[in-house]
């Protein structure tokens, strides 16, 4: 999702003599997984697997995963035609691990609609697939009600870092623990909110190095999620030789958070979250009453981890937000009436919040 460019302006120019330098040493070390998606790098991330893994490293040298894009499927036929091409992309017979992508509530109903967990279990009786999941950026409630409809489902690929653990909208902590609760093995994406966590406030920082000195930032947010029980991995989105080395150098060897680590991890939330743009408590007592059904709190705690983001490119909180205005009213539909401001106990200007939130993430 994030490999080495040798244009940073064009997503398909991919360095691929740093891939694969970078991927050898992935399975020299003992490293297996390798997660990719039909559009990731403008389409072109799946070719890349094909050129600097598949056709150098032995098919039993690595692990696979790729995803049915769940919002590219428009007609019958879709789906056995996308993942044809996902085949011949990536040069391999099956997909050790194949996931339906991005399960929001708009998405589901897709889903069923082309009856996409059908399709993948018949394509895992055939051998195509050997193990089936989904990722999913929504809430525990939804993740609850699609876990119970389908306990086949194998595996579910989660949103989770220390920052979004109680995130009132990303809801980490309870997505992870519907997880727990139906047995199903996690593997952990942004556990360092595409960079957030790896370039911290100096505070934040000194705080852990004051605890452990030899270790970056970054390895603090996968540590942190790789400490879960219950998770089969946790995805690192690479970008250049260094990164993968330092997740090396204290993942060959993993060792969970210490109660003194987790400490200090609360310290650094404490930090990262005085700072944040909008005090919303997430009381909601906003929402009742809202003629346009807007979730005020679930825009704001968006908008807030929107305005702390590193990677200004690509946005996971805009992913959320779609998903969340799918049955609640956007931000751009308020109609400025003012009654969640008479309601609201730390008297924010929610009005003008909400026009901010519209800017951003609309």
């Amino acid at each position: 999702m994030r490999l080495p460019l040798a244009d940073a302006a064009d997503q398909r120019a991919v360095d691929m003599a740093a891939v694969e330098r970078m991927f050898d040493r992935f399975i020299e070390r003992g490293f297996t997984y390798f997660d990719t998606a039909y559009m990731y790098h403008d389409f072109h991330s799946e070719e890349v697997v094909r050129e600097a893994l598949v056709r150098r490293h032995r098919r039993d040298e690595y692990t696979l995963a790729s995803k049915l894009p769940t919002m590219f499927l428009k007609e019958e036929g879709d789906q056995e035609r996308i993942f044809d091409e996902q085949l011949a992309k990536c040069g391999v017979d099956f997909f050790d691990y194949y996931l339906l992508h991005n399960l929001g509530v708009g998405n589901y109903r897709k889903v069923e609609r082309f009856d996409s967990f059908g399709f993948v279990a018949r394509m895992k009786a055939e051998g195509r697939i050997r193990h089936i999941g989904f990722s999913f950026h929504d809430s525990a409630e939804l993740l609850d009600r699609i876990l119970t409809e389908h306990p086949e489902t194998e595996f579910v690929q989660l949103q989770i870092n220390y920052l979004d653990w109680e995130n009132e909208t990303i809801q980490s902590r309870k997505c992870y623990e519907v997880a727990r609760r139906h047995g199903k093995p996690i593997v952990v994406m942004e556990p360092l909110k595409g960079g957030t966590l790896a370039a911290l406030p100096a505070e934040a920082e000194s705080i852990l190095r004051g605890v452990r000195p030899d270790l970056s930032p970054a390895s603090w947010g996968i540590r942190y999620a790789a400490s879960l029980e219950g998770v089969m991995t946790v995805l690192s989105g690479m970008s250049s030789p260094e990164q993968l080395d330092d997740n090396i150098s204290f993942m060959e060897r993993f060792e969970p958070l210490s109660e003194a680590e987790c400490r200090a991890v609360g310290s650094v939330v404490d930090i990262m979250r005085s700072a944040i743009a909008i005090q919303c408590t997430a009381c909601r007592y906003c929402v009742d009453g809202c003629p346009k059904n807007i979730a005020i709190p679930d825009c704001f705690a968006l908008y807030n981890a929107e305005r702390q983001a590193v990677n200004k490119g690509f946005s996971i909180q805009k992913t959320y937000y779609y998903n969340l205005v799918a049955t609640h009213g956007r931000a751009s539909e308020c109609i400025g009436c003012r009654k969640c401001e008479q309601s609201c106990p730390q008297h924010l200007p929610i009005v003008d919040y909400l026009k901010r939130v519209a800017e951003a993430l609309e």
